[in-house]
C-alpha cells in the first residue's frame, strides 16, 4: 500500500522520545525532560498582541504564497543589518517554519543520484529530507577535538562529481558548537573550486554565548553567496515554535522554484503568524536578550554538573541550547547499557529523565540534553541521573 518513499522515512527520534515521556507524564509519572529543543519561555506579549490585532483587523485570508511584502522587507533588513547580506524580495521565501524552508530547498535543488554532504553529528531531519528528494546523504564525521567543526581536508576527500550540496548548521543542533570564520572561508573555497551549493541553517543565530560571533558563509563574497541558501526563522530566537514561520534567502531562480513547490503543498504560511513574525523582527528585542541570559545560566550549571559525573565529558556549547556530552564511558556499567539508546531508555525508565540518544544524530558516543527548561528541573534531573548511575556502580 505505501510508497517506497514513505517506507524509507524514519520518524523523528527527538519527537519519539518526547512522545514517550509525555505518555508517562499522562499516566501520572513525574518525568523531567531534556528532550525536544523548544524554548520554555512564552512568546513575548508584543508579538501576541500583533497577532490578535491581525485577527481583529480581519487579516485572516490567503496571502501571497511566498509571504507578505512587509515581512519580506523585514527579513531583507535583518539580513543586511546582522549579516551584511543584500537580497531583493524575489530572493526571499517565507515558509511554515525553517524545517519547511529546508524541505523546499531539497525539493527544488536535488535530483536522484545527487549527493549531499552532511557533517556528523547532524540534526535528525537533514538526511531524511535528502532521501525524500531522491538524493543520497553522505556523512562526514567531525570530532570533539575539533569542536565538531567540519575539517576542510576531510571534506575534500568526500566530494565527488555527484556532490550537489553541503549542509552547514551553526550554531549546531545537537552539539551547541559554532563555526569560526577561518573554517567557513576554507569550506567556501572548496564549494567554488568543486562546484557545489551550501545550505546554511542559521536558525540558532541569535543564541550565542560569551564572545562568540556568528558569520554567515554567504557573507564571505558574492560568488559563495550565489551558491548559498540561508535558512532562518523566528522559532528559537523569539519563542515562536508553534507559530511556524521560517524563511530562505538565496538565488532568485531557486527561490522561485521553491515558491512554486510551496504553492502546490501548503500555499502561504498562516497570515496571522506572518503578522506576528513581522512584529518579532521589527519590534523590541529585549526579550531575546533576557532569554539568552537565562539560557547562559542554565548552560553553565548543566555542563559544570555533567563534567562531574564519572564517565562523562562535555564541551561548553557556544550557541543554541543543547549540551552534547560524551557518555561512552558509561557504556558497560550494566549489560543493558551498551549504547546511547540503551542509556537513554535506562534513564527514562529508572530515573524518569528524558534525553535524546546520540545515535539519532549520527554519533552513538553522545547524548543530547536541551537546557530549554528551568534551573530547578535541570538540578532535579541531574540528581536523578547521578542516583541512577550510582546504583550501577
Amino acid at each position: 500500500m505505501l510508497s517506497a518513499r514513505a517506507k524509507s522515512i524514519k520518524p523523528s527520534p527527538t519527537l519519539a522520545i518526547d512522545a514517550k515521556a509525555k505518555a508517562m507524564k499522562a499516566q501520572g509519572v513525574d518525568v523531567i525532560s531534556f528532550g525536544v529543543g523548544e524554548p520554555d519561555f512564552d512568546t513575548p506579549e508584543n508579538i501576541k498582541e500583533a497577532a490578535i490585532k491581525a485577527i481583529r483587523d480581519g487579516f485572516t485570508k490567503y496571502t501571497a504564497v511566498g509571504g507578505i511584502d512587509p515581512l519580506k522587507d523585514a527579513i531583507i533588513e535583518k539580513l543586511f543589518r546582522d549579516n551584511g547580506l543584500r537580497y531583493e524580495r524575489k530572493e526571499i521565501l517565507v515558509s511554515c517554519g525553517a524545517k519547511h524552508s529546508l524541505y523546499n530547498t531539497m525539493q527544488a535543488l536535488l535530483d536522484p543520484g545527487d549527493e549531499v554532504i552532511i557533517p556528523s553529528p547532524y540534526w535528525v531531519s537533514y538526511p531524511e529530507q535528502v532521501v525524500l528528494a531522491g538524493a543520497t546523504p553522505v556523512f562526514v564525521q567531525t570530532t570533539e577535538a575539533e569542536q565538531f567543526r567540519l575539517n576542510p581536508e576531510v571534506l575534500s576527500q568526500h566530494i565527488t562529481p555527484r556532490t550537489k550540496a553541503l549542509i552547514l548548521n551553526s550554531p549546531s543542533n545537537p552539539t551547541g558548537l559554532t563555526y569560526d570564520r577561518n573554517t567557513l572561508e576554507r569550506i567556501a573555497e572548496l564549494a567554488l573550486e568543486r562546484d557545489f551549493h551550501i545550505i546554511s541553517d542559521e536558525i540558532y543565530e541569535k543564541l550565542l554565548y560569551e564572545h562568540t560571533t556568528h558569520t554567515s558563509i554567504a557573507s564571505l563574497g558574492e560568488e559563495i553567496k550565489a551558491r548559498t541558501i540561508v535558512i532562518n526563522g523566528v522559532s528559537k530566537s523569539h519563542a515562536m515554535t508553534g507559530w511556524r514561520i521560517g524563511y530562505a534567502a538565496g538565488p532568485g531562480v531557486l527561490i522561485t522554484a521553491m515558491t512554486d513547490i510551496q504553492s502546490q503543498s501548503t500555499s502561504n504560511p498562516a497570515s496571522i503568524s506572518q503578522k506576528a513574525a513581522l512584529e518579532a523582527m521589527t519590534g523590541p528585542q529585549d526579550s531575546v536578550g533576557k532569554m539568552l541570559a537565562e539560557f547562559d545560566k542554565r548552560r553553565r550549571h548543566l555542563v559544570d554538573r555533567l563534567n562531574k559525573i564519572e564517565g562523562v565529558h562535555c564541551l561548553y556549547p557556544t550557541g543554541a541550547f543543547y549540551a552534547f556530552p560524551n557518555t561512552s564511558g558509561l557504556y558497560g556499567l550494566s549489560p543493558d547499557i551498551s549504547s546511547s539508546s540503551r542509556l537513554a531508555m535506562h534513564l527514562l525508565e529508572r530515573a524518569k529523565v528524558a534525553l535524546v540518544p546520540g545515535d539519532a544524530f549520527g554519533d552513538d558516543n553522545y547524548v543530547r540534553l536541551s537546557y530549554a527548561t528551568s534551573l530547578e528541573d535541570i538540578e532535579r534531573g541531574l540528581l536523578r541521573i547521578n542516583e541512577a548511575l550510582d546504583r550501577l556502580r
